[in-house]
């Protein structure tokens, strides 16, 4: 009776067992709810019920009606035997479910259940879904014909009439799905039995999702950046408008976010091409405010005489060497003097002193690298003291005398200021150490990253030329531009992070045309062409497929099989929006594009090998 590509019959009504009908979990296990017959009767096929009604009655002594004495496990095993022997004649035709109780009842006998799913050709399945499109939900009635016969010994329990099939959806309802070219199908809710025509729908995804901040994002991208008609002004008016519409220049996040896209422009305006100068400009227009940092007294141990010693030789007082009465001293030609008097009687220690009290740091500098490098660095440290500690000044001074600044350790605190300033005075000053140089703005760039600044930490990255990495390798300091991979992946790979990513690319191509970010070609501009797939953005879609697809044939023929194969299954649902195929004739519109065959032929390669 079986045909094919339908079930075998006896399959849907397998003898109940505990071994496959109900699975042991635990002897302790106990019911919920008993619901009584009509409910078991309700909510599932007669073949499960019958099989249900059997398995509590084995197993559950309430259930249990046999005579006294009886094991239940003997009366299960007889059911059992009873059900598969009722079963296998209704197969043949020589019995029908309910025969016993019909026939007792004085009721007519009725066809078998299985018997017509056997006439039929429809499995159990096939027969309930027939049982939903002949319309039976305005005439099934939940409540049984006939009661359960639970005083019978001798046979398994059934019931007096043959069960209708439940239905497996309680009204008609829309049954909707996504097309490949950005469209919403929907099939209507209809009703054959009473002549109604089925309707389907075709809704554009575009339209659909009109207003919505997600396509409107998308839709103002003028990407892929890669096509022939595509001009570097489009691409820094884009630029210009997330800067003024998405970013939030009252926030630290929304300046440093402001700050990236400003450095895209002018690398765009540039071709790509910078020197550290354009970017300590651009970081000093991005400042705020311009701090002040105010000036302090050098430290008292490294003056040497004490206060009280330098108030005794105030004014009035006969100075013991020259034996004369030192002048008022108000202005900076008397400092100057003084500092003169001293020199001319061998007092330099004290001319030093004298100089580093009045602030001559260029007096008592040129002196002190005339003597020994001792005194040399004592007064050097003397005017690095006088310093305020976020002071530029101290960065460059750091830089220079070999050491990574402390800027570098400590930027990005509240109290610490601003950081822009300290990598400004970096990049313009390069001392003779590279290597010191690429430290002091790698750490920068670490411990920005430690405090949340993802986008400032990126900008020193990029400073440095830090490479791009996986998302999957924590190591890395960055995988996409101004997004952090150390975050769930639904959050990292935002959209706006991509398309920055992807101007940054097309910037680094400006300078040089065959340059590339492998990570970002073949991962993030898949997943960016399925969300446009997804807006209803199918022809711009398949735009990214196509690029996508030249990466790959430029690799190795055994390099990343996996997503080749997610790009050509992409492409294949996306192929018809490509104006030039609608072009073609209706015999020629089986052809696929050139570059769609050579990645197909890959990936065939890649399978066969």
């Amino acid at each position: 009776f079986s045909r094919q590509g339908y079930e075998n019959p006896h399959r849907q009504y397998p003898a109940a067992g505990y071994g496959n009908g109900y699975p042991y979990q635990s002897h302790q296990w106990q019911p919920v709810a008993w619901q009584d017959d009509r409910d078991l009767r309700q909510g599932e096929s007669y073949g499960k019920n019958y099989r249900d009604q059997h398995y509590y009655r084995g197993y559950h002594p309430n259930l249990a009606t046999g005579p006294p004495g009886q094991d239940r496990t003997q009366t299960y095993n007889s059911h059992e035997e009873s059900y598969t022997s009722t079963a296998r004649r209704e197969g043949t035709g020589e019995g029908t479910l309910g025969s016993g109780v019909g026939e007792a009842g004085g009721q007519p006998k009725e066809p078998s259940l299985l018997l017509q799913y056997h006439e039929s050709g429809l499995s159990s399945s096939s027969h309930e879904l027939s049982q939903y499109i002949r319309d039976g939900a305005d005439h099934y009635d939940p409540v049984l014909t006939g009661p359960w016969d639970v005083g019978q010994t001798g046979g398994p329990l059934v019931s007096t009439s043959t069960p209708a099939v439940p239905l497996k959806f309680p009204q008609p309802h829309t049954a909707l799905c996504f097309g490949a070219r950005g469209h919403l199908v929907l099939v209507c809710p209809h009703r054959p039995a009473e002549g109604q025509l089925p309707r389907v729908e075709l809704h554009s995804l575009e339209a659909i999702l009109h207003g919505t901040e997600e396509l409107e994002e998308l839709q103002a991208f003028p990407g892929p950046l890669a096509r022939e008609d595509l001009h570097k002004v489009d691409v820094m008016t884009f630029c210009q408008q997330k800067i003024t519409t998405g970013c939030d220049l009252s926030t630290q996040r929304g300046r440093d976010s402001s700050l990236l896209w400003k450095l895209l422009v002018l690398l765009c305006r540039q071709n790509g091409s910078m020197v550290g100068s354009d970017a300590a400009e651009l970081l000093m227009q991005d400042c705020r405010r311009h701090d002040k940092y105010k000036r302090q007294e050098p430290a008292a141990n490294l003056l040497g005489p004490a206060d009280d010693e330098w108030a005794s030789r105030q004014p009035g007082t006969l100075d013991l060497i020259t034996g004369e009465v030192p002048p008022v001293v108000e202005t900076q030609a008397q400092i100057v003097e003084k500092f003169t008097k001293l020199l001319y009687y061998g007092r330099k220690k004290d001319a030093l002193v004298w100089a580093m009290r009045n602030q001559l740091w260029g007096h008592a500098l040129f002196l002190s690298s005339k003597m020994d490098a001792r005194t040399y660095s004592w007064v050097l440290t003397g005017f690095t003291s006088t310093l305020a500690t976020n002071d530029p000044l101290q960065t460059l001074f750091q830089l220079m005398s070999g050491r990574v600044p402390q800027a570098a350790l400590c930027c990005g605190d509240a109290t610490w200021g601003d950081w822009r300033p300290h990598l400004a005075v970096i990049l313009s000053n390069k001392v003779g150490d590279t290597e010191l140089n690429h430290r002091a703005i790698v750490t920068m760039g670490d411990t920005l990253a430690s405090k949340g600044a993802v986008e400032a930490a990126h900008f020193c990255y990029l400073m440095a030329d830090i490479p791009f990495g996986y998302f999957g390798a924590k190591a890395d300091r960055m995988a996409l531009l101004g997004s952090s991979h150390r975050q769930a992946f639904s959050q990292f790979a935002r959209t706006e992070a991509i398309q920055r990513m992807e101007i940054f690319e097309y910037c680094q191509q400006l300078r040089q045309p065959e340059s590339f970010l492998l990570p970002f070609q073949v991962v993030y501009k898949l997943l960016y062409a399925s969300r446009l797939a997804d807006h209803g953005l199918p022809a711009q879609a398949l735009q990214y497929c196509e690029h996508i697809c030249g990466v790959l044939l430029r690799q190795e023929p055994a390099a990343h099989p996996v997503l080749a194969r997610q790009v050509v299954r992409l492409a294949e649902r996306l192929k018809l929006s490509d104006p030039l195929l609608l072009e073609m004739p209706e015999q020629d519109q089986a052809l696929e594009p050139d570059w769609l065959e050579q990645l197909q032929a890959r990936c065939w390669e890649c399978e066969v090998r």
